[in-house]
């Protein structure tokens, strides 16, 4: 709610009311590509009023805040800022952690979790110092181990710490259903769990489009549009498609910037929107101690009730076999 203040106008003898509202700050650590995609695309929606970056390579990150200062003019207005120096970080509302090891072509997620992990171990406790109260979104892979590295180290509530989890996931899988059946991207609704990675399951039998269970839609001609040839190919493709990105151009950063955004917008404006990040499971159909994806509500105090979404007997075992995955990774980095 918005705050006023009065100025005296000596013209009038009145005095006015002149709104305070509350200004949102935004903290992203990392300037490479996603961080700086990611703080571009949040400039562009007015996700917040400040956006500060952190990242060690002092030259890079305050060459990416100018570039970016310098098309204000251009989107709702607010005010970036760039350095070296955890400090700038003070105060954020939201902290988006991007830094981590370079995914290289053919390699997994989960080979990056070593040095990942390290960064979060070295950066996490100046974060939570200089930014107490923040709710902390980690976006940087492997997202699901890193994101339990992370509440460990932090000692964070499970709520005020989470991962992106299959958000992009999700909306690659939208994607190439829109692709499928000629229906836009928007009016498709359906999930990817589990893993942000290879052990990954999208579920089928919650699936729908403009609220019709995706499994009955038909095509022009009538028959069913997905079989489950067609549906194994979609979900290989969602599994795929980083790779092929980054075999092509060295980095996914687009799509993963709107999808941070997205999150961290969820969190700013207090939204209580469902969305599929990783956090730290209690009794999830029997799943605990491993931060996985499944639909949670997203809302300012960061990442609330999970979602038990109805599941088949095959997708609940592919759930429980991604968790397997994620915290045999955990335990190989004493976690």
């Amino acid at each position: 709610m918005s705050e006023s203040t009065h100025t005296h106008d000596s013209t009038e003898g009145s005095a006015i009311p002149t709104p305070r509202r509350r200004r949102t700050k935004l903290g992203i650590v990392g300037a490479g590509a996603v961080g700086a995609t990611l703080a571009y695309a949040s400039l562009m929606r007015g996700a917040a009023q400040t956006v500060a970056l952190y990242d060690i390579n002092g030259a890079k990150v305050r060459a990416e805040a100018l570039d970016l200062a310098h098309g204000i003019q251009f989107m709702p207005m607010a005010k970036v800022e760039g350095s070296d120096d955890v400090a700038v970080l003070a105060d954020s509302d939201v902290i988006v952690f991007t830094a981590g090891a370079k995914q290289k072509p053919g390699q997994s997620r989960l080979d990056l979790a070593g040095t990942t992990i390290g960064i979060v171990k070295t950066i996490l406790p100046q974060l939570v110092e200089v930014a107490p109260h923040a709710v902390h979104i980690m976006v940087t892979n492997p997202v699901d181990v890193v994101t339990y590295a992370a509440l460990k180290v932090s000692g964070l509530p499970p709520n005020q710490l989470f991962g992106s989890g299959t958000v992009l996931d999700s909306s690659r899988l939208r994607f190439l259903l829109a692709e499928h059946t000629g229906v836009a991207a928007q009016s498709i609704h359906a999930y990817v769990v589990g893993e942000h990675g290879d052990s990954e399951l999208p579920l089928w039998s919650s699936a729908s489009i403009g609220s019709v269970p995706l499994l009955q839609w038909r095509d022009e001609h009538g028959d069913l549009a997905l079989d489950e040839e067609t549906r194994e190919r979609i979900a290989t493709d969602v599994v795929q498609s980083a790779y092929r990105i980054i075999e092509g151009k060295g980095a996914t950063n687009y799509a993963i910037g709107l999808a941070g955004t997205r999150v961290l917008e969820a969190v700013v404006n207090d939204e209580g929107r469902i969305l599929p990040v990783s956090s730290l499971l209690d009794d999830y159909y029997g799943i605990s101690d491993v931060c996985l994806s499944v639909p949670a509500i997203v809302h300012a105090g960061g990442v609330g009730s999970r979602v038990e979404v109805p599941m088949t007997d095959s997708e609940l075992a592919g759930l429980r076999s991604s968790a397997d995955a994620v915290r045999a990774t955990a335990r190989n980095f004493g976690f």
